[in-house]
């Protein structure tokens, strides 16, 4: 199919991809309408996408090498033991070839690889959408139509919502869809590679090709290095897992509670996370963890979320949009890649939009129902209903972890059905 004209509402890393898919599938033209007025590279949170993967996703185009990440060859589970030894007992070294990268970094790779055909509208914020109902005409959908803060309205053949957990798209697409509050919360930070020198035996205690999850009752932390955004640097990234604090939960414990973006946390709440890792993780990850300046941390209230289907009408969604899994399966950004290489095949395989949508949604909603199963239990095995690090050995961790993958794996994110 050739021709036609694409609205992606969000240019994040979803929205970039699924601009270029469309663009080399053949559209006539491709409108990006992003609401954040500048660009995006300054979103330092770190990801990860396991080399199975990340192989997959080169060969078909979407991602390569020129891109900067941090080669990751094993994941070392530890917990505090009570000889209170710096890296704390060895639970399982965990073999686990990946790339982490830094969002920002892997965003602006992504945005300079969208064709210049590829219209991008930053600080346009898109505050309704429609084209969800059938109506007549020659594939039994008419165009679809996106409205703006400013009062603009336009129409297009097809509109992809890659506007993440708040999609305005979802809320048109399925508005029964709704993302649920996980019961706790991961604070996130970051900070210049070079501080670790500080530290009791420095940065060479942490080899820099290992990621580590250090364990304690009721969450984990889990800490890898990251490329940072000037070539060159690196930046150390942790996400720390933990029940939400009181000064956080509303009146009702089982609501949602609301995050700190970076920035936003005071000294004094800074001081009851570092105090929290000096409690429950081995000292030498303690370190690390509070090294990280004040504005470099945001907390955010763990969500998941799948919708009964990813399409309606001349509407799809992609990312965070369609499906919001826990950060446990390390798939969130593999997972927004697939979605567009599924959007590119199916765009590449059928003959007018009537045939486009329903094969995009078989292929993407059953990985993202497995995704969000995945997430839940890896959540639950993790964090809130952990075993008891202080008697688990290597034989258990290796059964522990198969029992959470199940029968169909996962982790990472699934297989690309081509």
């Amino acid at each position: 199919m050739r021709g036609g004209s694409v609205a992606v509402v969000g240019g994040s890393i979803a929205g970039c991809a699924v601009a270029r898919a469309a663009a080399r599938g053949g559209a006539e033209r491709v409108t990006v309408l992003e609401r954040s007025p500048g660009h995006l590279e300054d979103r330092g949170v770190g990801l990860c996408i396991l080399l199975d993967r990340y192989d997959e996703l080169v060969r078909a185009g979407h991602l390569d090498d020129g891109i900067r990440h941090h080669p990751v060859t094993a994941r070392h589970w530890v917990a505090r033991d009570a000889e209170g030894s710096a890296r704390g007992r060895a639970l399982w070294v965990q073999p686990m070839a990946m790339h982490s990268y830094h969002w920002g970094v892997l965003w602006q790779g992504l945005r300079e690889r969208t064709p210049d055909s590829v219209e991008f509208r930053p600080g346009t914020a898109v505050t309704a959408v429609g084209g969800a109902e059938d109506v007549d005409g020659a594939d039994g959908a008419g165009p679809a139509w996106v409205e703006t803060a400013t009062g603009g309205r336009e129409e297009h053949d097809l509109v992809v919502g890659a506007d993440g957990h708040r999609s305005v798209v979802r809320a048109a697409v399925c508005p029964e869809a709704r993302s649920e509050y996980a019961g706790y919360v991961a604070w996130r930070g970051s900070f210049d590679a070079r501080l670790l020198d500080g530290l009791p035996g420095g940065a060479a205690r942490w080899p820099e090709q290992e990621v580590i999850t250090a364990c304690y009752p009721g969450g984990q932390v889990v800490l890898y290095r990251i490329p940072g955004l000037d070539p060159g640097s690196t930046l150390v990234n942790w996400v720390f897992y933990a029940p939400a604090p009181a000064w956080l939960r509303r009146a009702d414990e089982d609501s949602d509670p609301l995050g700190f973006p970076v920035g936003a946390l005071d000294t004094a709440r800074h001081g009851e996370l570092a105090e929290l890792a000096e409690r429950v993780l081995p000292p030498y990850w303690a370190g690390v963890v509070n090294l990280t300046p004040v504005e470099r941390i945001l907390l955010q209230p763990i969500h998941d979320l799948e919708t009964p289907r990813r399409t309606a009408g001349r509407l799809l969604l992609a990312g965070d949009a369609a499906t919001l899994v826990r950060p446990h399966t390390t798939s969130g950004a593999a997972k927004a890649l697939q979605d567009a290489c599924a959007f590119e095949d199916a765009w590449r395989a059928a003959d007018d939009w009537a045939g486009l949508l329903p094969g995009y949604d078989r292929e993407r909603g059953a990985a993202g129902h497995a995704l969000v199963d995945l997430s839940r239990r890896l959540g639950r095995a993790q964090v809130t209903a952990a075993p008891d690090w202080a008697a688990i050995d290597e034989p258990g961790m290796v059964a522990w972890w198969r029992q959470q993958l199940g029968a169909t794996g996962g982790f990472g994110g699934l297989a690309l059905g081509r």
